[in-house]
């Protein structure tokens, strides 16, 4: 299941993403939206970014994650 993780820096096709503790560098090569500092992105395996969703959308997934660990 991908996971949202926030966008913490972006550079050209790659960016620095968070979930929790958890900070990595993703390709954005699969996405057609522009991503920015503070957007959410799915994240899949592989480290790819698979698509932008919002914040509310982002948060709520979140909170369900952090219920069920």
């Amino acid at each position: 299941m991908p996971v949202p993780y926030r966008v913490l820096r972006t550079d050209g096709e790659t960016a620095t993403v968070a979930h929790g503790e958890q900070v990595r560098e993703v390709s954005l090569l699969l996405l057609s939206d522009t991503v920015a500092v503070g957007d959410y992105v799915l994240v899949q395996i592989g480290d790819f970014a698979a698509e932008r969703v919002d914040a509310e959308a982002a948060e709520e997934a979140l909170s369900l994650l952090r219920e069920f660990a």
